[in-house]
């Protein structure tokens, strides 16, 4: 029996969503992208014949949504074939892109394939900053068509507005506009602090005044909007009290694939030293998910140590985020700095009161000049 079940332990139930982080390019450089700072080549990606199979295993495995994303998952020629494959097996699939490559032509190809919904990001509602946060001129432009175009098709559109400190004064606008495009959900997320955006928190973390009047806005446009549009919010762990199950637990609801095909319990697991992900090149899916150590590592509760043991929100957070606690602790089983009841928790505030009055100039994302992007 492994260190995180028990004789008493339920059956372990399929992951429900599978995301095929298809690639790392992208024509956007943002710079709080959650891919990590050492980006994949393209040489180094998943071949078409690969995700097919996975596709078939994931079925097989019992999971339900496939979520294609990346760096632009677009960039990835045979996107139309591999949303065919996964609609011929029943499973619901979402792209999730910058759109700025959504032409006609390709809007074409993905709902012949059969696609069920795809998600649009957003830098912010003023073109100019948008396209400064993105580093990519006329980004914002092309998104405007790319909702256009979505909402034509009759597919479902979700907004994704990922906010911080350089755009957040604009939520009203940013929940606005999402009405306007017909989205039927909008999220407004927070910068998380991985890969790009840890790197870059100082110019991107908000105040609490700023958050707190967010909120405000969001609570109020879910009451206005009720009904017609749903409005997902995510907040920045910094000025939290407990912290969130995140992506539902490690190794409980999703499994993650990098460009290279890694599987991972996490997008950001590759950061944790002493791991070792097995591919889908040579491992099948079902395996990976059922028995590989990495997965065991911190699924359920046996691995937690005091506080989280004895919490009675242990099976709701299940102990927060690995990643930050590494990030923040260099130690990847202690207690999320993101709770309070952490004995680390003050690394949180030492970051808020490290963020100076004006923002410091982004690191944008990017490829290395040794690696190429394809």
């Amino acid at each position: 029996m492994s260190a995180s079940t028990s004789e008493s332990a339920p059956p372990l139930a399929p992951p429900m969503g599978l995301i095929a982080e298809m690639t790392h390019r992208c024509p956007l450089r943002c710079p709080y992208c959650s891919n990590p700072v050492a980006l994949d080549r393209a040489g180094d990606e998943l071949d078409t014949d690969t995700w097919l199979r996975v596709l078939d295993e994931a079925a097989a495995l019992g999971v339900l949504q496939m979520h294609f994303t990346g760096g632009e998952p677009l960039a990835r020629r045979d996107l139309p074939l591999l949303v065919r494959r996964a609609a011929d097996a029943q499973l619901y699939t979402n792209i999730i892109t910058s759109g700025v490559t959504l032409d006609e032509r390709m809007m074409a190809r993905l709902i012949e394939a059969g696609i069920d919904h795809i998600q649009l990001s957003f830098q912010d509602v003023e073109a100019a900053n948008a396209d400064r946060i993105g580093g990519l001129a006329g980004a914002h432009g092309r998104k405007l068509a790319a909702a256009q175009r979505i909402r034509e098709a009759g597919l479902p559109l979700t907004a994704n507005f990922v906010i911080h400190r350089q755009n957040i004064a604009r939520v009203p606008a940013m929940l606005e506009l999402a009405e306007a495009l017909g989205a039927s959900r909008s999220e407004i997320a927070h910068v998380q602090y991985y890969g790009w955006g840890l790197r870059n928190r100082d110019a991107l973390l908000p105040s609490r005044a700023e958050l707190d009047a967010t909120t405000a806005t969001v609570e109020a446009a879910r009451a206005r909007l009720k009904g017609r549009m749903v409005i997902d919010y995510v907040v920045p762990d910094y000025y939290a009290a407990r912290p969130k199950a995140c992506m539902s637990g490690w190794a409980q609801r999703f499994i993650h694939i990098s460009p290279t095909g890694r599987a991972l319990p996490c997008h950001a697991a590759e950061s944790l030293p002493g791991f070792t992900f097995v591919s889908v090149r040579d491992v099948p899916l079902a395996d990976i998910w059922r028995a590989d150590p990495a997965f065991l590592r911190f699924r359920g509760t046996a691995w937690m140590p005091e506080p989280c043991q004895s919490c009675d929100r242990r099976e709701i957070d299940w102990g927060g985020c690995r990643c930050q606690a590494f990030a923040l602790t260099g130690d990847a089983a202690r207690t999320d700095p993101a709770c309070a009841l952490s004995p680390d928790h003050a690394v949180m505030a030492a970051a808020v009161a490290a963020r100076g009055e004006a923002p410091p100039d982004f690191v944008y994302r990017q490829f290395s000049a040794a690696d190429p992007v394809g």
